[in-house]
């Protein structure tokens, strides 16, 4: 590590993580880094706290994303430190919830997966789209409850262009049924809607299987990558001298 006094060049910085010169400029300039010192000619002359800016910047951004480690920097360069546990903070609780909701949809596709499939006769079967009425009486419900599961985001039905009346596609009758057997679960309207909007995305429960496991994997990459930058920023917050924030200030 380089000593505390050393200066360092733009191009020093940016060697490091093959960024451009321009890159770092733009950092100091947005106030991720704190302000260089400047030389008579006008060059930017930075400390190692400046590289270690940089190393903590890039590090929390793989893990927090970029506006996060930007709210992060601008705090630390402040010297705001309520402000900038308050960010991590909040972001670790938001990684949280998502963690916490991808537990939940793979218990709900769990439940789905061990669900009867939706039955099928010439009458109603599930090639070919159902009344509001059909569908209600597939379920054993009432068909004023499809319709509070419409208004939820639970249900999609089409209007049919004759009529105007709700019409039910195979999928709108698939997801039904996995609606009614979440809330068995006791699973709410809201919880049930956002599982079958990933449903809806990944086509069919095997492939929402492949989905889980790739967002289960993000989720802890993420993690992983919080404690890296959470390392990188400790480091630099040892290290940070007083005075950094405003202005830049001129060698002599």
């Amino acid at each position: 590590m380089s000593p505390p006094t050393a200066r360092l060049r733009p191009t020093d910085l940016a060697r490091e993580h093959g960024l451009s010169t321009q890159a770092v400029r733009n950092y100091e300039e947005q106030g991720i880094l704190p302000p260089a010192e400047r030389a008579e000619s006008g060059h930017r002359r930075y400390r190692p706290h400046h590289a270690q800016a940089l190393r903590a910047f890039l590090a929390l951004r793989r893990g927090f994303g970029h506006r996060t480690a930007t709210e992060v920097l601008h705090a630390a360069n402040e010297g705001d430190e309520e402000a900038l546990f308050r960010v991590i903070d909040q972001a670790h609780a938001r990684l949280l919830r998502e963690r916490e909701t991808l537990d939940e949809v793979a218990e709900a596709l769990a439940t789905l997966l061990s669900a009867p499939p939706p039955p099928s006769s010439p009458r109603t079967g599930t090639g070919r789209p159902l009344t509001v009425g059909a569908l209600a009486h597939q379920l054993g419900m009432h068909p004023a409850s499809l319709r509070t599961w419409e208004r939820a985001g639970v249900l999609r039905p089409e209007r049919d262009p004759a009529t105007g009346y709700r019409v039910y596609s195979p999928e709108a009758v698939r997801d039904a049924h996995a609606a009614r057997e979440l809330r068995r679960g006791g699973f709410l309207l809201a919880r049930i809607a956002d599982f079958l909007d990933h449903l809806r995305g990944a086509g069919d429960p095997a492939d929402l299987e492949a989905a889980l496991d790739e967002w289960r994997t993000r989720i802890t990459d993420r993690s992983r990558a919080m404690l890296t930058g959470a390392r990188e920023l400790d480091a630099y917050l040892d290290h940070l001298p007083t005075g950094t924030a405003g202005g830049p200030c001129r060698l002599s």
